[in-house]
């Protein structure tokens, strides 16, 4: 059999490889946060636009909520503010809130426009309209981080009616209190939030790491899939540290709260959400219930 047609079966047979995946989640809702590096190459942020979309068409319900991190303290440099930063969490005082949601609204709306210019309708909406996130004060171990919130409340209507209406929801992580302030949200948390309350088969977040390693230097320990046991094992074992604690922690109290599947990757390859929903083994860290059954019976 010549080179090109053996070429032809490979993607014929990737495309076989699918086929269960694409069945078994069609019409379920996806939440995917998406955030860090793959956010600032614009490389790297057209092709999860393209896996995004590409999900959408194969009857996937996907919603997007996004970080801008790196674009906030880059405008916060810029008018001469310095970024500060305690346990980890940006300290938001109301001139630094003012530059992050301008910032944010920034972001949401160029992926809208790349979303849109792949022929996939999709809508832009902060966690401010319609009520969809509310909020309460957030504080680290005590201390007052300013207008930082945890979400208490999400009204998921809002977005089941979008997607009902074949619409591409993307959500920028602002939120409003009981008393309409203003909250910049950990859009980990947001998308945790969010993927609880709309009940979604799968939350996936891209991420700046591989995924979840038994150990950090050693590439070859990345585990494929994992259940919310062997996490917490690996968790009080102390195997996980800096901040992988806080993203597994957000997908094990996912788990338990209803959601599937969550996954951890490399937004940083591309292609990344598609290698790892479509094929057997993945590329990142599946965490999965007890219930589920694991797709990949190789080593890990």
């Amino acid at each position: 059999m010549n080179e090109n047609m053996n070429q032809y079966l490979e993607k014929a047979s990737v495309l076989i490889e699918a086929l269960p995946y694409i069945q078994r989640f069609n019409r379920k809702i996806i939440v995917i946060k998406y955030g860090g590096s793959a956010m600032v190459d614009e490389e790297l942020k057209k092709k999860v636009i393209e896996d995004v979309t590409l999900l959408k068409l194969v009857g996937f319900k996907p919603i997007i909520v996004h970080g801008g991190g790196k674009e906030i303290s880059k405008w916060v440099g810029k008018v001469g503010m310095e970024p500060k930063f305690i346990n980890g969490l940006r300290v938001t005082d109301e001139d630094t809130m003012e530059v992050a949601e301008m910032v944010l609204g920034k972001v949401n709306k160029s992926l809208v426009q790349l979303v849109e210019e792949l022929g996939v309708r999709a809508i832009g909406i902060s966690g401010k309209d319609g009520g969809l996130l509310k909020v309460e004060k957030k504080y680290s171990n005590g201390e007052d981080i300013g207008f930082v919130g945890d979400v208490k409340e999400v009204n998921a209507d809002i977005l089941y009616d979008l997607l009902e209406k074949d619409f591409l929801p993307i959500i920028c992580p602002i939120g409003l209190d009981d008393e309409y302030n203003t909250y910049n949200i950990n859009a980990d948390d947001a998308a945790c939030a969010i993927a609880r309350a709309v009940k979604a088969e799968k939350l996936a977040f891209l991420t700046d790491i591989e995924g979840v390693y038994k150990n950090p230097e050693d590439p070859k320990t990345l585990i494929s899939e994992l259940t919310v046991s062997e996490a917490k094992k690996l968790i009080s074992h102390g195997y996980i540290g800096g901040g992988m604690l806080p993203k597994l922690n957000n997908c094990i109290e996912a788990i338990e709260n209803g959601v599937s599947r969550v996954h951890i990757l490399d937004g940083r390859i591309p292609h990344c959400v598609l290698l790892e929903i479509f094929t057997n083994k993945g590329i990142g860290t599946a965490i999965l219930s007890e219930e589920e059954g694991k797709y990949y019976h190789g080593e890990q």
